[in-house]
């Protein structure tokens, strides 16, 4: 078991973490629904310390460009066990992004600092909401509307999930 008891299997997962358009920009970014957390590198930091702690490698992605984070999983799906993806920008028509995660045949899991299906009124919506996602209907998960901590509840389930020989996408 994991430093945190938490888990069943041994195997060191990789997990690949990838943050979308707008995600670079995190810091100074409304406060209500994003927090208090002062930049995307902060928050990959948070991620990387957690997948230790869980006993499991985080490599983190971020670029405001499609055709980068389509190469960088291209590149990775051969190493990768699972992904992780805040969407971000491409949320609504991010489909060349969503076709390539699909492709690699390995569990994704979606997520958000906002609830993005939540009207613009609510505490974790978003301005511009609700917004339907291109990703959630081929994601095997989704964690949203928790800030930062969509990321750790996303790690955390998939990190089980992978352990579990009989989950969908485990070997």
């Amino acid at each position: 078991m994991d430093s945190t008891g938490l888990r069943s299997g041994a195997k060191q997962h990789h997990i690949a973490v990838i943050d979308g358009p707008n995600m670079s920009n995190l810091g100074a970014r409304n406060k209500r629904v994003y927090g208090k957390i002062n930049s995307l590198g902060d928050l990959q930091q948070y991620v990387t310390e957690t997948a230790d702690k869980l006993g499991v490698v985080v490599e983190t992605f971020a670029s405001n460009y499609e055709g980068a984070i389509l190469e960088f999983i291209h590149e990775s799906a051969s190493r990768a066990d699972g992904y992780i993806i805040n969407p971000a920008g491409l949320t609504v028509v991010g489909e060349a992004v969503r076709h390539a995660l699909e492709e690699t045949g390995r569990p994704v899991v979606e997520v958000h600092f906002a609830n993005v299906s939540a009207p613009p009124t609510t505490p974790r919506g978003l301005p511009g909401g609700p917004w339907e996602s291109r990703f959630t209907k081929t994601a095997t998960g989704l964690c949203m509307g928790l800030r930062q901590y969509s990321y750790i509840g996303a790690l955390t389930a998939l990190t089980l999930s992978l352990d579990d020989a009989e989950f969908l996408g485990a070997e």
